[in-house]
């Protein structure tokens, strides 16, 4: 898989929540390799409990003194920062650097995505380090993604651009039920008609002219097997509960 190419990497992360909550976007997404540039608490109960299951991802987690380090044996790397700076680097938006990264990483190239301190993000000399860096386009009087929804954000883009590359959507398939026939749509309107008429729905209208328009609005529904088998049983206890009151 080309995503195994592709490495997260935080840098000097204050909250150990926030490593947790990235290691878990990171494992719903299908990536599986977390570099921590000097945390400030690492490891922690807080981390464990906040990856809801990704413990494997913590456990295996590389720790360097410097962003050096973790991308030392890198071909590419991408700096995700919301602000916009002097630093003469190719700004992309995620989808396209997810994009850039997975097709990268699909000819072997190792990638890393680096992710700077909640508070400050990544510095420029940080920043120098990187080739291209990704903005996320929020809102601009309310530009800071928490360090985790930022993760999420990527890993999300990063799997639909590999979902892209392998030719799949990633949705589920829905199983298909058979549509109700013209016989069995035919019973159905004799039912409904005979069920409104015991009920007394037709006192003061045309039952014809009722019944063509109901046919219109199922018509147009194209009821599958299982539907109509739950309006005949709801036409079916609805005389039941008639009949039953007028004993």
């Amino acid at each position: 898989m080309s995503v195994e190419n592709i490495r997260i990497v935080l840098v000097n992360t204050t909250h150990p929540g926030n490593i947790g909550s990235a290691a878990r976007a990171m494992k719903t997404m299908g990536l599986s390799s977390l570099y921590l540039v000097d945390p400030v608490v690492f490891p922690s109960g807080e981390a464990r409990a906040l990856s809801s299951g990704a413990t494997d991802l913590l456990e295996n987690a590389i720790i360097t003194k410097t962003l050096e380090e973790a991308i030392a044996d890198c071909e590419l790397v991408i700096g995700a920062s919301a602000r916009v700076r002097g630093i003469s680097l190719e700004l992309t938006d995620p989808r396209e650097g997810a994009h850039i990264a997975v097709a990268e990483a699909a000819s072997g190239t190792r990638v890393a995505l680096v992710f700077g301190r909640e508070d400050r993000g990544l510095t420029n000399e940080e920043l120098r380090l990187c080739h291209r860096q990704v903005h996320i386009p929020s809102v601009a009087d309310f530009s800071s993604l928490n360090l985790a929804a930022s993760v999420q954000v990527l890993c999300y883009e990063l799997r639909m651009a590999h979902l892209a590359g392998e030719g799949e959507s990633g949705v589920p398939d829905i199983r298909e039920r058979a549509l109700a026939d013209s016989a069995q749509m035919e019973s159905f309107y004799q039912h409904l008609r005979s069920t409104l008429d015991e009920i007394g729905f037709f006192k003061s209208c045309n039952p014809d002219k009722i019944m063509t328009k109901l046919r219109r609005v199922y018509g147009r529904s194209r009821l599958n097997s299982v539907e109509y088998n739950i309006l005949r049983g709801i036409l079916s206890e609805t005389q039941a509960a008639v009949r039953n009151l007028r004993r």
